[in-house]
């Protein structure tokens, strides 16, 4: 009985989240990525990508300073996921016009005890949503779309994309990625106009 007693307290002490059975979904909060916080986003990146991000990555995601768009989802406390984007420009010789950009998706990652509930759902939904609540400001006003990479055999990803927000799957690029296999990807996008 003291054995049991002396767990139960550890456990309390410790405050670990239990999941709640089943696949419900899981209410998220969010907060934004900091100098001292940065290195929770190089866990999550570093455990579920096969790509590793260089220190730039992560110093421009502190330095961005947007929590709208760099943002990590918090399950009971505990970092579960994050999400980084950006607004750059689009290519003119992806045919748009001079000075009409987009928001790119860097990074979608919910660490794998928490995926299938919701997570990555609610983190796109927030920047999808702040970007259309503020698609007349100045910050959004020449955006027109947004996009991301996926690597060729991540169907879960195009998957998630294309059913859940609409997303389009466009042109493979070859040799995307470097030191992983396969090295190619697709372009998924959605106009936001």
């Amino acid at each position: 009985v003291n054995v049991l007693q002396d767990r139960a307290a550890v456990t309390q002490q410790a405050k670990v989240p239990t999941m709640p059975s089943g696949n419900k979904s899981l209410a998220v909060d969010f907060g934004g990525i900091t100098k001292d916080n940065v290195e929770q986003l190089r866990m999550i990146n570093t455990s579920s990508f096969p790509v590793q991000y260089n220190d730039s990555f992560y110093k421009d995601a502190v330095d961005r300073k947007d929590e709208d768009l760099c943002k990590f989802a918090y399950w009971n406390g505990f970092v579960v996921g994050a999400i980084c984007a950006r607004v750059e420009p689009i290519p003119e010789a992806d045919g748009a016009a001079p000075g009409r950009k987009r928001l790119y998706i860097m990074t979608l990652a919910v660490l794998a005890a928490y995926r299938g509930r919701g997570v990555g759902k609610q983190m796109v939904e927030s920047v999808l949503d702040h970007v259309a609540e503020n698609i007349d400001t100045a910050k959004y006003a020449d955006v027109d779309e947004v996009t991301l990479h996926v690597q060729i055999n991540n169907t879960d990803a195009m998957k998630f994309y294309m059913e859940k927000f609409g997303f389009d799957k466009g042109k493979m690029v070859e040799n995307y990625y470097r030191r992983i296999d396969p090295p190619h990807c697709y372009i998924l996008s959605k106009k936001l106009r």
